[in-house]
């Protein structure tokens, strides 16, 4: 009987050792309500805590007993609260800001370090929006695209490009979204400028590599960019007026403060600045965000999503030019219970442009259109396993483009080509699961499908050649069509297939330090048609089909992490290696609008990047910011295949038109006081590859140029100095009207950077002469921003 007793006891004492319980709910900023994606919540003296998912949700399973749960979030107080964990509940959280100054900046690491070095994330670069705002600028306007720019593995393609590139990607190997919806040309007036107004913006996350199998479609990277929810305590106020543009946005509560409201609105007026200077040339845009949420009860709410951008070009009376974005979302947050958490979106996005040639009188336009839906569910299983899954649908519209005569006397005849329409679907499912104290793994598998739908004819070619070899004249020729195979609208021209396993790890060495690894594998169906290095309005988009496969990437990367003096200082170090197959190339003399038959115009090749990354950090103090640089390589060869021939550049490996050995800048902000503070960007890249003329020879009393090697010269090195003060002046605390001005000197020596290189014959002396043309010189700004 003793030991039956004795026994019982022991039992009883194993189960209440292993009774735990559940603590969930919301972290929000307590001025405006906002939630906060990232924000650290654990158990002080343990190694327990999750961060916060988009939503501002977190969730902790923990041995029954009395905990302080902390919470905290840089540039925010952090919340210690004692805790009774003797049974499920559900506890919301404010936190407050360290200062209530016009969006003062602290540059650092966004999440605390003793969740950073354990988290098997790696190859992440997250901006907070108030470390974007010190970042001098051209033209005084802030800029996310051209932020993420100054951190390492992410470049531009000079200046006055739209676009970025991203481990020796290119730039339609990105897959961009806000608010969840697809953006497809991130740039206002062809690159000065992105389409991200800073004041409808709240987080900014770039996934470099190691992308969670939520996202796919793109094989370089993701930029995941969140708008504000809306203040939900008061009405606010922020905006500013600039030398080429002004913003406003305006924002607060509604339904009974049971939801919250954004409208942001940002236009220039350029245009009438060079109207007034007497030029016939013009160029404005303008863009609109709207959102709203509503809260029906504790597990369920409502928020809608918009985004509106367009740009106008007209070059005297030569061309005029618009193109656009256009994006809404529908979002269902839902909470099962206090361990699953889910959303559901149904997401519109579009991108259209418009050419029209005065002199010929006829517009071009073309556009792509998706309608997607996803469901994305999160289990917090327990404090040591987390669990990810969901499905997503995109239909895809391409309407590659139109020819429409402007009057009636117009020479053109109206032309459309065939639309293309296409399915991509996917499957996930992730898990983070922490192993032991040191050891974290995260690991997922997302299955693909894409399918190019019917609803038009097929060209068939001779020998099943799209593309042929003319050995003769050595070049690449479009192939002989043969005959057609008719596809109807029920029909399916050709589907695609791939399981896109992903894996990641980290191992912290001691308090201060970490190691991590990671590898993923990733699929995109679509492709970006461009004759130039960048994105253009004019390019198209077009699917993967019959001809053209979907481009798959595997990327691997090992990187080490380290906190010093206190976490005052940090330093990351990454090493990456990158291949990608199916990437499509050009033949010479390709014509990538207006044909049909795009197969006819590129062959299928190669492309594989590696590099190693450097970023040291100053988290604390008067003087905070970083140092990045990256040594790369980014490389492409194409061979000829089933066409024949040896290939691009004779199927040798060349350089990207995107390879940069050495990208180095310097990024710094320091408040001198109250009222002042600087801020100072540095940049220096290795020039960009193009090809020049190595020779020429005279035909018929023509000069004919032989070229090199395709991008085997370079032009010269990039480099600037960016410099700029914020002044505030005197106000009362209890003011609600905040403002602050902006001086910025952009390229502060004067450094005439080439944009390209152009060679021809002097008219006067027949002399060969290369002309280099810059966008931008030195160039002052002057901005003045409020809040109230």
């Amino acid at each position: 009987m003793k030991n039956i007793f004795l026994t019982f006891i022991l039992f009883t004492a194993i189960l209440s050792a292993q009774e735990r319980y559940t603590v969930s709910g919301t972290i929000t900023d307590g001025s405006n309500g906002e939630t906060l994606f990232g924000a650290s919540v654990f158990l002080e003296g343990t190694t327990i805590g999750v961060t916060t998912n988009e939503y501002g949700f977190y969730s902790i399973t923990a041995p029954k007993g009395n905990h302080n749960i902390i919470i905290s979030y840089i540039g925010f107080t952090e919340l210690k609260k004692g805790l009774a964990l003797d049974r499920d509940q559900k506890l919301d959280f404010e936190i407050m800001e360290f200062s209530t100054q016009l969006d003062e900046i602290v540059v650092t690491a966004e999440e605390p370090e003793r969740v950073i070095l354990r988290k098997p994330e790696m190859s992440v670069a997250k901006l907070n929006i108030k470390t974007v705002r010190q970042m001098p600028v051209v033209l005084g306007e802030l800029d996310i695209i051209k932020s993420l720019q100054m951190l390492p593995g992410v470049t531009n393609n000079g200046e006055g490009s739209s676009g970025f590139h991203v481990r020796g990607g290119a730039a339609d190997q990105n897959l961009v979204l806000l608010d969840e919806a697809i953006i497809y040309n991130t740039s206002h007036l062809l690159g000065f400028f992105s389409v991200f107004n800073a004041d409808a913006i709240k987080d900014i996350k770039l996934y470099k590599g190691g992308i969670p199998a939520r996202f796919g479609g793109r094989t370089s990277s993701v930029l995941d960019v969140r708008q504000k929810d809306g203040n939900s305590k008061n009405f606010a106020m922020t905006g500013g007026i600039g030398i080429i543009s002004s913003r406003l946005a305006l924002e607060g509560p509604m339904f009974k403060e049971k939801g919250s409201f954004l409208i942001a609105g940002r236009g220039s007026y350029a245009h009438l600045l060079l109207k007034a200077a007497g030029k016939d040339n013009s160029a404005n845009f303008y863009d609109l965000n709207l959102k709203t949420n509503y809260n029906l009860n504790e597990s369920n709410q409502l928020f809608l999503s918009g985004y509106f951008g367009r740009d106008a070009f007209e070059l005297g009376e030569s061309f005029n030019s618009s193109y656009g974005n256009l994006s809404g979302n529908l979002r269902w947050n839902h909470i099962f219970n206090d361990r699953l958490f889910s959303n559901l979106s149904l997401i519109y996005s579009k991108y259209d442009y418009d050419l029209g040639i005065v002199i010929e009188e006829f517009d071009w336009i073309s556009s792509i259109n998706n309608y997607n839906i996803k469901y994305d569910l999160k289990y917090y299983t327990s404090e040591k396993f987390k669990l990810d899954f969901g499905a997503s649908g995109i239909y895809y519209d391409f309407d590659p483009g139109q020819i429409r005569p402007t009057s009636e006397t117009s020479e053109i005849n109206p032309l459309s080509l065939d639309r293309k329409k296409a399915f991509e679907s996917a499957l996930y499912i992730n898990a983070e699961h922490k192993l032991s104290d040191k050891l974290t793994v995260q690991y997922g598998l997302r299955y693909s499908a894409f399918s190019r739908m019917g609803g038009q004819a097929m060209n068939e070619y001779e020998d099943d050649k799209p593309v042929v070899y003319n050995q003769l004249f050595g070049i690449y020729e479009r192939g002989t069509p043969v005959g057609e195979t008719p596809y109807g609208k029920s029909e399916t021209i050709k589907t695609y297939g791939n399981l896109e396993p992903r894996v990641s790890l980290a191992y912290q060495l001691n308090d201060f330090s970490s190691v991590k690894a990671g590898y993923s594998r990733a699929a995109q169906y679509i492709h970006l048609l461009s004759n130039t290095t960048s994105v253009t309005p004019l390019d198209v988009w077009t699917p993967s089909g019959k001809f053209v496969k979907p481009q798959l990437s595997d990327q691997f990367a090992l990187g080490y992490f380290r906190n010093f003096d206190d976490k005052m200082y940090s330093m990351e170090v990454e090493a990456y290696y990158k291949t990608t197959d199916n990437r499509i190339d050009y033949i010479d003399g390709s014509d990538l609008i207006g044909t049909n038959n795009i197969e006819t115009e590129i062959l299928s090749g190669e492309s594989r990047a590696y590099g190693l990354e450097f970023l040291a950090r100053k988290n604390e103090g008067k003087f905070t910011g970083w140092f990045a640089y990256t040594l790369a390589k980014s490389e492409q060869r194409t061979p000829g295949g089933n066409a024949g021939g040896l290939g691009i550049n004779d199927g040798k490996w060349y350089n990207t038109a995107y390879d940069r050995t050495h990208d180095f800048s310097l990024t710094g902000a320091y408040e001198l006081n109250e009222k002042w503070s600087f801020g100072t960007n540095l940049v220096f890249q290795t020039g960009r590859p193009v090809t020049y003329p190595n020779g020429q020879y005279t035909y018929e009393d023509q000069s004919i140029a032989i070229y090199s090697d395709r991008n085997s010269d370079r032009l010269p090195a990039y480099h600037r100095l960016d410099i700029s003060a914020t002044y505030r002046p005197n106000r009362k605390p209890n003011n609600r009207w905040k403002g602050e001005w902006v001086l910025g000197l952009y390229n502060v020596y004067n450094h005439k950077n080439a944009a390209s290189i152009s060679f021809g014959q002097n008219v006067d002396t027949g002399a060969n002469e290369a002309t280099r043309t810059a966008i931008f010189g030195i160039v002052p700004s002057v901005t003045y921003n409020f809040k109230f």
